[in-house]
């Protein structure tokens, strides 16, 4: 039975709503992900049925607005919504915070009422899927450079080009692409399955993630509608945005991978034995597990202070960056140091450990690259931009 560790009592810090909340998607994991998940991530197949029900859940846009589809609840209800969810395997937080942080969010915030009525509520329930096109083939960490354009034919605008590793592409029934004008002004468009000349070939041969629907968006003189340009934004700063709400998301969401990988390593240490005693009673796996706890409650602490910054709307987007690299670092060496203690069974499926470990690495290079968001410190602290 899973014993999440809370060694600095940082539960109190939680509403009773916090608990109730992370008490229901926890139960629904345990019932709905834990029991196939390894199945699904060994035949690279993703479980698309998790939509809706993460709908009824509560856990699509849940900081999103009642009126709009959303819970209402506060930054931290989502944090402790993708702890559990990514608990159960990070494909499952990614479907979740693409759809709540790269799709709904913008939507409502650079959106025009119109456009907000009739997105969503579908997308809150999880009938519509969305994407979030930013990313492409030869531009990641520099987003500014994107190639993708659209140009204006009087009634409509006419985008061509390309984005490449974008979650729920080829299950999307909307995706929300950032694209430069004729003046080269990064502007946001709503695209819908269905216009000709907008494709989503899926992404194969991955050895992460591989639980996740992953793919291409590609734009071959796509006649996009006026009325679907996001109004009320121009400029990186709407996609980046974005990114701040996502990569929030993740800082919380990798904490239920370390914490399912740590709990797992101690069980099992505490029932094999070795040289006629548990693997637990030598120092060097006590020392493992030590210092797993430290760093789970250290992430827990950052995690739950930068919610709090976040619903004061005083947490800094170098802040985010902070959390995010530090806790995707920590938990995936919490999921090598756990590996090591299980031995050759930790790479089986029968444990979860390796399928954290692999998505790991996705997760330490989406949403900005460890390194990246390494120079985003640096820059704060010294006002010296590294990467330009």
């Amino acid at each position: 039975m899973y014993n999440p560790p809370d060694y600095y009592q940082i539960d109190e810090l939680l509403t009773d709503e916090h608990k109730i909340i992370r008490e229901s998607v926890r139960e629904w994991v345990n019932r709905r992900i834990i029991p196939v998940i390894d199945d699904y991530a060994q035949r690279h197949e993703f479980p698309e049925y998790i939509i809706k029900e993460m709908g009824e859940l509560g856990a699509l846009g849940p900081y999103i607005p009642e009126k709009y589809g959303g819970a209402g609840m506060d930054q931290i209800a989502y944090g402790v919504i993708m702890t559990e969810l990514e608990r159960g395997d990070s494909a499952i937080r990614s479907a979740a915070s693409v759809q709540s942080s790269l799709v709904m969010y913008p939507i409502y915030a650079f959106g025009d009422e119109k456009q907000r009525m009739k997105y969503l509520p579908k997308l809150a329930t999880g009938e519509m899927v969305g994407a979030f096109g930013l990313t492409e083939p030869n531009h990641g960490s520099d987003p500014g450079s994107m190639t993708t354009r659209f140009e204006d034919k009087g009634d409509y605008y006419l985008l061509n080009g390309a984005k490449m590793w974008i979650t729920n592409a080829p299950i999307c029934d909307i995706a929300v692409v950032w694209a430069k004008d004729e003046s080269g002004k990064v502007r946001g468009l709503i695209l819908e399955r269905g216009m000709e000349g907008f494709t989503t070939p899926e992404t194969y041969k991955k050895w992460s993630l591989r639980a996740s629907a992953t793919g291409e968006l590609v734009f071959d003189n796509v006649k996009v509608p006026k009325e679907n340009m996001l109004p009320n934004i121009k400029g990186l700063k709407g996609p980046l945005m974005c990114l701040n709400s996502a990569r929030y998301g993740i800082a919380w969401g990798v904490i239920g991978a370390a914490m399912d990988c740590y709990d797992t390593a101690l069980r099992y240490s505490l029932e094999r034995k070795q040289f006629g005693k548990p693997v637990a009673s030598f120092q060097l796996q006590q020392k493992k597990l030590a210092e797993m706890l430290t760093e789970i409650t250290k992430m827990q602490l950052m995690a739950w202070r930068l919610g709090t910054l976040r619903n004061e709307d005083r947490a800094t987007p170098a802040q985010i960056s902070m959390a995010k690299r530090n806790n995707v670092e920590h938990t995936l060496k919490i999921a090598r140091e756990s590996r090591q203690i299980l031995g050759a069974m930790g790479i089986t499926g029968d444990f979860p450990i390796m399928r954290h470990m692999m998505n790991l690495e996705s997760v330490i290079t989406y949403e900005g690259t460890h390194d990246i968001h390494l120079l985003i410190t640096g820059h704060d602290i010294t006002g010296i931009p590294a990467f330009e």
